[in-house]
């Protein structure tokens, strides 16, 4: 991959519904000009519903950045209303909008996640080809990457921003232990007995959404086993069973024998795995750069001064140095929307793609922007931590669940789930990965 340039300078229940097949959504749908019918008329009312994903309390901010966006585009289309759709991230990718794309009739604007999804709905012709709309506004150039949006030459998504992964650390804590921040998964799991012994929970974790759980492991496998491990997995030229795999999540399982995780995890939610850190009660947490507002919130968070982030440590494979990173969240549009929406659409798009608005995200709520920003100051700097991380790494690789198919995602979600409780091992879970991917990627093949 190639080096990537400084960014200044520059994420529920899963339904096992499978998108890939056309015949799932042969409903004839009338395209975008058929659909438009005729003009409604001058000034006439003019409806559009946004559905977004800001629902949570510490995305409050955002929500009122799009708020601000969508008064302002109601200001410039005379008749236009729009309704705001709140749904939490998950259930809209995995329930809600996965329904709504099989019944053919989504919101007219919605929060899209990249690579299969994006590619799925393609194929059963359910998003607006956003090509000519960036090219008419000149924002083709200004952004630092479509690739997850982007099918057989046309983008189907704007980013909204970017994200990465990593290690987030206690820096006070640390130091008080005499650690310095590990660089080798040796000095890290070093790092972790030495604060288990002086009754410090090593890793913050929070299982019970089997999602969180994946993260650091993706990483870890990436790790050992090359970047180019999803696609291989995919064209069948990989295996999960493969020793160099197999070694990451036997790696892993030394940490749960070793009591390294946070106790009780497989009842907790997200939200708790985020508490225990930022109160104080762990040295470590694997997330992502979206998990740094509650982080830094001094009302809600004791370590908002000893904070720091660091791309997770090298473990003498082909994917040390890299990082899940990229730009996976945007907003899509409905490819069945009438003339007079679309030109709604492309004011809320004038309104909301600006260098103001993502500058605003970057410093109020920390998101890594999408577009290529010319003014940085006044940035966290955990935030210029996060970003600087991302900006030295190696290059990057898309989260696995942006690849893989979904029936394989689940059986991965549970198979941790139940590595963790004890009730697996990493070579049988490892034989029944690979037994769905054959499955799925045989399945696919039939699809075609």
């Amino acid at each position: 991959m190639r080096k990537r340039t400084l960014m200044f300078s520059a994420g529920a229940v899963a339904l096992t519904l499978t998108l890939s097949a056309c015949s799932m959504f042969n409903d004839n749908s009338d395209t975008q000009s058929d659909a438009a019918g005729g003009k409604t008329g001058q000034n006439a009312p003019i409806l559009l519903t946004i559905r977004h994903t800001q629902v949570k309390d510490t995305q409050k901010k955002r929500l009122a950045m799009l708020q601000e966006v969508v008064k302002a585009t109601e200001a410039k289309v005379p008749g236009l209303t729009i309704t705001l759709d709140g749904v939490e991230d998950k259930v809209n990718r995995f329930e809600k909008l996965r329904a709504e794309m099989a019944a053919g009739n989504p919101p007219e604007v919605f929060d899209l996640f990249g690579g299969t999804d994006t590619k799925d709905y393609v194929k059963a012709n359910r998003l607006l080809d956003l090509t000519p709309i960036l090219q008419e506004l000149g924002l083709t150039d200004k952004f630092y990457s479509f690739d997850e949006f982007t099918v057989n030459g046309k983008i189907y998504g704007i980013p909204m921003a970017g994200y990465v992964e990593g290690l987030y650390y206690n820096k006070k804590i640390l130091a008080d232990q005499g650690i310095q921040a590990p660089q080798t998964w040796a000095e890290l799991v070093a790092a972790a007995a030495k604060l288990k012994a002086a009754k410090i929970t090593p890793f913050a974790m929070a299982a019970k959404d089997s999602w969180v759980i994946n993260m650091m492991i993706n990483t870890m496998w990436v790790r050992t086993a090359g970047t180019d491990s999803i696609e291989g997995f995919l064209n069948g030229s990989k295996h999960w069973t493969d020793p160099d795999v197999l070694k990451a999540f036997e790696q892993y399982q030394s940490l749960i024998q070793k009591d390294y995780f946070q106790d009780g995890s497989l009842a907790l939610a997200y939200a708790e795995q985020q508490n225990t850190f930022s109160s104080g009660g762990a040295a470590f947490m694997f997330d992502g750069s979206w998990a740094n507002t509650p982080l830094l919130d001094p009302e809600k968070s004791v370590i908002a001064q000893h904070v720091g982030f660091m791309n997770f440590p090298t473990m003498g494979g082909p994917g040390d140095g890299f990082i899940n990173g990229g730009w996976s969240n945007a907003y899509g549009f409905s490819q069945k929307v009438t003339p007079e929406q679309l030109i709604a659409i492309k004011e809320f798009i004038k309104q909301m793609y600006t260098e103001s608005m993502q500058k605003r995200q970057l410093v109020e709520e920390g998101m890594p922007p999408a577009m290529k920003l010319q003014d940085t100051n006044q940035v966290n700097p955990l935030i210029t931590e996060i970003l600087n991380v991302f900006a030295k790494s190696k290059g990057t690789f898309p989260a696995f669940d942006s690849r893989i198919q979904t029936k394989v995602r689940e059986k991965l979600e549970r198979g941790m789930q139940e590595l963790l409780g004890g009730r697996t091992d990493p070579a049988s879970l490892m034989a029944d990965l690979q037994k769905q991917q054959e499955a799925s990627n045989k399945e696919e093949t039939h699809s075609k």
